[in-house]
């Protein structure tokens, strides 16, 4: 397996990384390629399609042997299933697989032909190991049956973020943050509404605290 890219975006560290591609839709990423692969021709008609799948590695999620079950957090990390019946990291083979959304082909003195996407979910720096065309013909079921994740879909936090505090975050990332956090970014849930978290987002320490439903901000640092 060779990595022929990395992806470059505002996601620092594994916490607050949301769970599946695409729910961050206005979340822009970077696809650099490695130097062997900055050849143009390799991405002659991919201007076509309005999405791609990324298979990529869980490059900081590794683990020394197998484990047969895993605890998902939307099940509130207490919980086992299969790890086959999961998208956990935590993997035989660390190996993702994420759908994001094709918005701009640039040419860059430095980096070459570069690929501007939404709604991933990998780490800044992560490798990637392919690149291959969304087909929705044969891609999307949507009549498909998603066994406990159909129970937990939809779960969203309301989120109050301080005018003052989100005053500090630049007007271009608000929206993918606010939304990251209504997402639920804690590990699991966790019944400690004095509990404060934090974590790092593009130039960022967000801290913030959940009870009940409700996620509030307590604090914006500028790193």
């Amino acid at each position: 397996m060779k990595i022929i890219a990395r992806i470059r975006n505002d996601f620092k560290e594994k916490f607050g990384i949301p769970r599946q591609s695409g729910i961050l839709d206005s979340f822009k990423s970077r696809i650099v390629f490695e130097p062997e692969y900055r050849v143009k021709e390799a991405l002659r008609g991919i201007e076509g399609y309005s999405h791609l799948w990324l298979i990529w590695e869980f490059s900081e999620a590794k683990r020394a042997g197998f484990s047969p079950t895993v605890r998902p957090p939307r099940l509130g990390g207490n919980k086992r299933m299969g790890v086959f019946a999961t998208r956990s990291p935590y993997r035989p083979n660390p190996i993702g697989l994420s759908s994001v959304r094709l918005l701009e082909i640039l040419d860059t003195a430095d980096e070459g032909t570069v690929l501007i996407v939404s709604g991933a979910d990998l780490l800044d720096g992560t490798p990637v190991y392919d690149i291959k065309p969304y087909l929705s013909f044969t891609d999307s079921h949507p009549d498909a049956v998603c066994g406990f994740a159909d129970e937990v879909k939809g779960y969203l936090l309301d989120v109050d973020f301080p005018e003052e505090l989100l005053a500090k975050v630049d007007t271009g990332k608000r929206e993918s943050l606010v939304r990251l956090l209504a997402d639920d970014p804690r590990p699991s849930y966790i019944a400690d509404g004095d509990r404060i978290y934090t974590f790092s987002f593009a130039d960022y320490e967000i801290s913030f605290n959940v009870e009940n439903n409700l996620l509030t901000v307590t604090d914006v640092a500028v790193r």
